[in-house]
């Protein structure tokens, strides 16, 4: 790698190490070599160097606001944690804005401070995918990725039937004029659980032109139902593809005087701490966070211990509430 890199071996040895010293133009040439030679670095010979304990990352790659705010992340974090408990692996943190905070988890990982990773929240075009993919760090998904080239374990819930069982619950119903704010479409969870609205409709003999795209957060479905009811007055029933979303664009449709579900039925997706909190109490189809985390966290022992991995699709089911 140093000779790659066209720098002495202490120099290469001082950028895996990320020694703030190193000229730039230096850091470049050994960050470049790391990248053409799928290099990683040993962690029995960085012991020599940099003590430092075993430990697995969880990679989030979202804005601050949705992590702190959205208690699917705070319900996989207990997950990973109670599965490692009793290991000695430590669990660490590595959270960042894609705009911000690339570069810094792209070197974090490079440079070789943690034996796997568990990413979750992964999104189309990602670039620090391609830097698991060049230093072969054991790396499990929570949730389906939508990668090209080597395919990475995942865990993930069977979204596309998650959204079968909210749009037919709706239909079911009675409801003839159904509306979805799906989730982000560059993420499997955002294209599987609308895939599954447009499968059910179109069994129905139903039209399934209302659509808007949300971001999982609470803004995002508050903004795109105000555009689902300019847009269609008409509509007697909505799946939102996360209960953050759902919550808040329950809100919008009963500021306009319409009544959830005697106007409008309302069904979300994650059966989550926030479904509780809506009057109605939301229906909601279940997504089992922590089961996922787990599962994933075992999955990443296993690809550990050098074991052979398939990935897994959890069921799901309606939660009853109030609100479908």
């Amino acid at each position: 790698m140093a000779a790659r890199a066209g720098v002495s071996r202490a120099t290469a040895s001082r950028v895996v190490n990320d020694d703030p010293r190193v000229r730039e133009s230096a850091r470049e040439a050994v960050s470049s070599a790391i990248a053409e030679l799928g290099y990683l670095p040993n962690r029995a010979a960085r012991s020599l160097v940099v003590r430092e304990p075993d430990s697995v990352a969880v990679l989030i790659h979202e804005p601050d606001q949705r992590i702190f705010a959205d208690p699917f992340f705070s319900g996989m974090l207990r997950g990973v944690s109670s599965r490692l408990a009793g290991t000695p692996l430590q669990m660490v943190l590595l959270l960042g804005e894609p705009a911000r905070d690339a570069a810094r988890m792209e070197r974090y990982l490079r440079a070789g401070h943690t034996d796997g990773v568990i990413v979750v929240s992964a999104h189309r075009g990602d670039g620090l995918v391609s830097v698991l993919t060049e230093t072969r760090l054991p790396t499990v998904f929570v949730g389906r990725p939508l990668t090209e080239g080597p395919a990475f374990p995942y865990v993930d819930v069977d979204n596309r039937e998650g959204g079968r069982i909210a749009t037919r619950r709706l239909v079911e119903r009675g409801c003839r004029r159904i509306a979805t704010i799906t989730g982000p479409t560059d993420m499997a969870a955002g294209i599987d659980r609308f895939e599954g609205w447009r499968d059910t409709l179109a069994g129905a003999g139903l039209p399934t032109d209302a659509v808007e795209t949300g971001d999982f957060t609470s803004q995002g479905g508050a903004e795109a139902m105000r555009r689902l009811l300019a847009a269609h007055p008409d509509l007697d029933g909505v799946f939102v593809a996360s209960d953050l979303m759902a919550a808040a664009a329950m809100a919008e449709i009963q500021a306009t005087g319409r009544r959830v579900p005697e106007d409008v039925a309302l069904v979300g997706f994650d059966a989550s701490a926030a479904s509780s909190l809506t009057r109605p109490p939301l229906t909601s189809v279940e997504n089992p966070v922590s089961e996922m985390a787990v599962r994933a966290t075992e999955l990443l022992l296993r690809l550990l211990r050098g074991e052979e991995v398939e990935p897994e699709v959890l069921p799901t089911r309606l939660v009853e509430g109030g609100t479908a």
